[in-house]
């Protein structure tokens, strides 16, 4: 094998692998856009089984737009529900805030007025 029959292999290697990827974006894009109907993701599917390439590129060039701007609407919806999570984590309760939820429990009669007061000394102590 010479260096040129190797560069070319790599070449086809790489656009079979891009070929491959754009593949499966675009199903799992077709599969992920709620305004198709069944039979329209059907169509596609079929469309792309029998014309790959064809139904690729026509695919990418009409509904290329609603792609990304759904890509970017899934990122976004993800990172607004990491930030939270992390707010949710992260957030530092007082000695206040501990014997008020304490407080509540004991209200409603779900912890004992015993329990209630170990509650309040811990969280006092700032071992809560």
């Amino acid at each position: 094998m010479t260096i040129w029959e190797f560069f070319a292999w790599f070449f086809w290697f790489y656009i079979a692998v891009a070929c491959i990827v754009i593949f499966v974006r675009v199903i799992f894009d077709i599969f992920r856009d709620p305004t198709l109907n069944g039979w329209m993701k059907a169509l596609w599917v079929l469309f792309l089984v029998f014309f790959p390439f064809l139904a690729a590129f026509i695919y990418l060039i009409a509904r290329g737009n609603s792609m990304a701007q759904r890509s970017m609407a899934r990122a976004r919806g993800s990172e607004v529900e990491t930030e939270d999570y992390i707010r949710s984590v992260a957030t530092t309760s007082s000695a206040a805030s501990e014997i008020e939820s304490g407080k509540k429990l004991l209200d409603s009669g779900a912890i004992t007025p015993a329990e209630f007061d170990a509650l309040k000394a811990k969280a006092l102590s700032g071992t809560a």
